[in-house]
């Protein structure tokens, strides 16, 4: 199983909207892909198409109660499911302030499902887990990192979005090299981006020249490649939530179905490792 976190500590960059399209780009592609909402706002759940606390369990209960992954997993689709949220992930830093080894939590829930840890009996393994993590870098998200391979980072072209790029970094190499030695980051996949701008490709360019001409760089963030798929400013994603739809559902005709269908693409080839070397930006 192929495991990727999307984060990034500041707000509206189009984290949430990523990784619900992501997966179901992904579901929609054939494989089997389990979504886990890890953000107590569980905007991904209600996109996803789950209505949060209409499930007896969510992921605080995977995490504070310590019920098994399986049993807060929901059907959401054709090769899809989710961890739902719930608003009482709010309180997951009080509730394991006092438990040992807290930020493992969720690795150990993951490593103790079948699917994502399949033998040859294992009945519909998972190919994908994606989780979205809230837009901070507190315990949840550290539980995240601690339980992926990989990191996917949305940015939105612009420069106060690349104020917190440092911040994140140093949080995925302090991780692997403290609690997940698996850990690396991805890539960065441009979101709200309105090729037309000035501002859009100044961006852009920045965030290239960052990955390719820094000298000392860390083993977890120093493959990290910037994707070659924009995600479009498109006023059908900013719909598609409010409808309990992903933008397939919603709109499949819109640049925003287009846009992340080829980033799941791109995404899926990473996992091949087909993606030209010229299309690394290290």
């Amino acid at each position: 199983m192929r495991s990727i976190a999307v984060a990034n500590q500041k707000g509206g960059v189009g984290k949430t909207t990523t990784s619900v399209n992501l997966a179901v780009a992904l579901a929609r592609a054939g494989r089997r892909v389990c979504l886990v909402d890890l953000d107590p706002q569980a905007h991904a759940t209600l996109h996803a198409g789950v209505l949060p606390g209409s499930h007896p369990l969510s992921a605080f209960d995977v995490l504070v109660e310590g019920h098994p992954l399986a049993a807060a997993t929901v059907a959401a689709g054709d090769n899809l499911c989710v961890v739902p949220s719930h608003i009482d992930l709010s309180a997951v830093e009080m509730a394991l302030a006092a438990r040992s080894g807290r930020e493992l939590i969720l690795r150990q829930r993951i490593e103790a499902d079948p699917r994502c840890n399949p033998t040859p009996t294992t009945r519909e393994p998972f190919d994908y887990m994606v989780i979205d993590c809230p837009p901070s870098l507190g315990l949840l998200s550290l539980n995240a990192m601690a339980a992926v391979d990989e990191v996917l980072l949305p940015l939105q072209p612009h420069f106060l979005a690349l104020h917190g790029l440092s911040k994140l970094l140093e949080t995925i190499e302090l991780v692997a090299e403290h609690v997940n030695p698996r850990l690396r980051l991805l890539g960065v996949v441009l979101c709200m981006y309105e090729a037309g701008t000035r501002l859009a490709s100044e961006v852009g360019r920045d965030v290239q020249s960052f990955f390719a001409s820094s000298g000392a760089k860390h083993p977890a963030w120093g493959s990290a490649r910037v994707f070659e798929t924009r995600v479009r400013r498109n006023i059908r994603l900013a719909e598609a939530p409010s409808f309990g739809q992903s933008i397939f559902d919603y709109a499949p005709e819109s640049h925003g179905a287009a846009d992340y269908a080829a980033l799941a693409a791109e995404v899926d080839q990473a996992a091949a490792g087909l993606l030209e070397p010229a299309r690394r930006v290290a």
